[in-house]
């Protein structure tokens, strides 16, 4: 799909030309280019054409795969006005960098946080443009940033400054201690609710529309460093709360979007141990889209930067989400050693330590789950059963989406096992709580235990599970 533009792109042309492209070698590096992004184009020598000669502009993130694919023959990078794109839709590269520059960081939270949100939760809107666009490289950057200067050496903003940044054309708010709260407030009270009713919960879909009503005209105001660091440690929280409950919702392109913002936003904060929280949510992501290595790397760079820093329970779950990595990518050896790294911290762990607010959900019971999935990858039944039935001894009561991750995990290891009955005990459990909840995850966790019993697909049991299963999983 392209829209009209006036008259033909010579700009186009006349860079295409310049780099010894033709029209043909143009699409085949755009389509191999929106491949790698997870992309499937088709566009050929006609489209390139009518690029040229007619004006059309390409939609969604096409614009900006030209420019790359013209940049990368010449060498340098290309904007979008020296090839007459640049009034195409920006959306597509918004959330994405990390900039260097404070002021420039607080313009590109808000300028995510301004998008079509209300799109994520009716289907529509921005992201289903952007649907398929993750790309782990997009991490590299914000990561490498972050591990070179992981705390900004001032946050504060006076009055002139907010006035230079500009917003929405109203005078810069003074930001105290009081706005913090609020937002502080908003966050543990979307904590809550995500663990309890999955990321579509409507209350959770409430946290996007907090960040651009309340976080933005916040961040885009005036304060000193105190509340500076503050304000965007909790704005970060806020932030990193969107991008779970959209990775929950299966909305892979908005979440990493909103993880790389708040990742910037916990630099600007100085707050060390949040950032690595934030680079473990992306670890998480990237070894469920596939990328375990990127998720090993990723995990490891919260481990290593918060040495010393973080206390032992934080440093238990960086090493544990290290784990969740090494065990997907099939190397037994680092996810022992990763797991057992793990449960040395928590058991150095005291009631009296400083824990941060948004570890409250990290106990033996999310340890004991996490290490089953772990030998769940590394096939490990017998381990997984010992782990599971630890992690379900736990109170189901706040933590429902993960009992019901839990009780997938179980069945799956009963499976194995060769215990059949047991197996669809714990998937019928697991189905009544997914149908609880509002969370993409859990019924693609249920989507699987249905494809491991399709070899037992005449027996009772299993067709009487399937049956249970069919309104979870029929298409909205």
């Amino acid at each position: 799909m392209s829209r009209e533009q006036r008259g033909p792109n010579e700009k186009l042309g006349t860079v295409l030309a310049l780099a010894g492209i033709s029209n043909a070698g143009l699409a085949r590096r755009v389509n191999d280019l929106g491949a790698q992004r997870g992309l499937t184009l088709r566009y050929d020598k006609t489209s390139v054409a009518r690029w040229v000669s007619k004006g059309m502009v390409p939609q969604g993130a096409a614009p900006h795969l030209i420019a790359a694919a013209i940049g990368s023959k010449l060498g340098r990078p290309v904007p979008l006005h020296e090839i007459g794109l640049a009034d195409a839709d920006p959306a597509p590269e918004v959330g994405l960098g990390f900039p260097r520059d404070i002021g420039a960081a607080v313009r590109s939270a808000t300028a995510l946080y301004r998008l079509d949100l209300a799109g994520r939760r009716t289907g529509g809107g921005i992201w289903q443009s952007l649907a398929g666009s993750f790309a782990v490289s997009a991490y590299a950057t914000p990561a490498s940033r972050w591990l070179i200067t992981p705390a900004d050496p001032s946050a504060g903003r006076d009055l002139k400054e907010a006035e230079a940044v500009g917003g929405d054309g109203s005078p810069p708010q003074r930001v105290g201690h009081s706005d913090v709260t609020k937002l502080r407030e908003a966050a543990e009270d979307a904590r809550r609710w995500d663990s309890k009713y999955g990321g579509g919960d409507w209350r959770s879909s409430m946290v996007p529309e907090c960040l651009r009503v309340d976080a933005a005209p916040l961040l885009l105001g005036s304060y000193s460093d105190e509340v500076g660091r503050s304000l965007f440690g909790a704005t970060a929280e806020l932030t990193r709360l969107a991008g779970w409950m959209a990775f929950d919702t299966g909305q892979q392109e908005a979440a990493q979007r909103y993880y790389i913002q708040a990742l910037r936003l916990a630099r600007a904060a100085a707050d060390v141990p949040l950032g690595g929280y934030v680079l473990a949510s992306m670890s998480l992501q990237a070894t469920y889209r596939g990328f375990a290595d990127e998720g090993v790397d990723l995990a490891q760079a919260a481990v290593e930067r918060n040495r010393g820093l973080a206390t032992a329970r934080t440093m238990s779950f960086f090493r544990l989400i290290e784990a969740r990595a090494h065990a997907k990518a099939g190397d037994s050896h680092a996810a022992g050693a990763a797991l057992r790294s793990a449960e040395g911290w928590l058991e150095r762990s005291r009631s009296g330590d400083q824990d941060p607010l948004w570890l409250g959900f990290y106990s033996e019971g999310r340890f004991a789950a996490d290490a089953a999935e772990c030998y769940r990858d590394l096939k490990a039944p017998r381990q997984v059963r010992r782990f599971t039935e630890q992690a379900l001894s736990q109170p189901a009561e706040e933590f429902v989406r993960s009992h019901g991750l839990r009780l997938v995990v179980s069945a799956v290891a009963e499976l194995e096992s060769g215990n059949l009955d047991a197996a669809c005990a714990q998937g019928t459990r697991a189905v009544e709580v997914a149908g609880r909840i509002s969370s993409a995850r859990t019924t693609e966790y249920v989507r699987d235990l249905l494809h491991r019993l399709e070899p037992y697909g005449d027996e009772p049991r299993v067709a009487e599970l399937r049956e249970r299963a069919r309104p979870l999983l029929a298409p909205v």
